[in-house]
């Protein structure tokens, strides 16, 4: 039971650091100019797409 609920616990800490790096990954992607996008192989309509791709399929 307490496995239980620490295993819980840990699964729902490692969802929100998950989401706050890709938070993060999106604002740093959001906050490049189209030419520095461009450089990394990136238009600014595909920013989301790829932060999300392993579980976006778009």
């Amino acid at each position: 039971m307490i496995r239980s609920v620490f295993s819980s616990l840990s699964r729902g800490a490692s969802a929100v650091i998950h989401a706050q790096n890709r938070s993060a990954e999106f604002e740093r992607l959001n906050a490049k100019t189209d030419a520095e996008l461009a450089s990394l192989g990136l238009r600014r309509d595909a920013i989301a797409r790829y932060v999300y791709r392993d579980i976006l399929y778009v």
